[in-house]
């Protein structure tokens, strides 16, 4: 692995220097070469970040699109424009994308927890991990990131799981503070509460997502499954008492 990485960071310097060449050569501006350089650097992040962090392409193929494009993500998947790509999520996230990679070793480390870990001890330490992950991108996003609620819910969703629920909830409050019609964020609050059997706390914030987003098909969704929840409790027959018989004369 290290002759395979000397050899790449060979190839790319010479690379960079042709196009440094090439730059000054046919159009004498430095733009090209400063934007293949910012490039480069995210290729050449740390190397002891592979020795802290796991890859399994089951987990890698369920996050999300943008993640195979940030920082230690970029050169584990496979073809495209990667520099191109780079630049788009970047254009479209702003400055707090530089960040992302933390992201989605969270959502790794949440994902490992729920599927791939066989013991207690492992479970707890990759949700651990993930709030570590989530909190290094919340520190360091600008106020106005679209993806920071997201985030929030994330952690709240990994404090839960270990059995930290007040904190969790806290995380999801902060999320709807940010944004009033974040649907997730009530999603999640309102099923702790359903599986802690509070139905009435669970559809309370069921309604108040609803209020502020009436079109999100997930609280409808879960809505409707309360009222069944709801319907079969009625249903349910009630035991028979038996007369209780006379007491025998003494």
């Amino acid at each position: 692995m290290a002759r395979v990485n000397s050899l790449f960071r060979l190839w790319l310097t010479a690379t960079l220097m042709l196009a440094f060449r090439r730059c000054i050569s046919v159009t004498g501006s430095l733009r090209k070469f400063f934007t293949a350089v910012g490039f480069a650097l995210v290729l050449l992040a740390p190397a002891h970040v592979e020795a802290q962090h796991a890859f399994e392409q089951s987990l890698m193929h369920m996050l999300p699109l943008y993640c195979r494009y940030t920082q230690d993500f970029i050169t584990r998947f496979p073809g495209g424009d990667h520099a191109t790509e780079y630049e788009r999520w970047k254009t479209l996230m702003g400055p707090t994308f530089v960040h992302m990679h933390h992201y989605c070793y969270g959502l790794m480390d949440a994902n490992r927890a729920a599927f791939l870990a066989d013991t207690r001890e492992s479970r707890i330490f990759n949700l651990n991990n993930s709030i570590q992950e989530f909190d290094y991108v919340i520190q360091r996003a600008t106020p106005d990131f679209s993806l920071l609620p997201e985030i929030l819910t994330r952690k709240g969703e990994s404090l839960i799981r270990l059995d930290r629920a007040g904190e969790g909830m806290l995380e999801f409050q902060r999320a709807i503070r940010i944004k009033a019609d974040y649907a997730p964020a009530y999603a999640a609050t309102s099923d702790f509460y359903k599986e802690t059997g509070q139905l009435g706390k669970a559809r309370e914030w069921l309604e108040k997502g609803l209020s502020a987003a009436p079109n999100a098909g997930a609280l409808k969704r879960r809505l409707a499954e309360l009222d069944k929840l709801k319907d079969k409790s009625r249903a349910a027959p009630r035991p028979v008492r038996k007369p209780i018989a006379p007491s025998s004369p003494d």
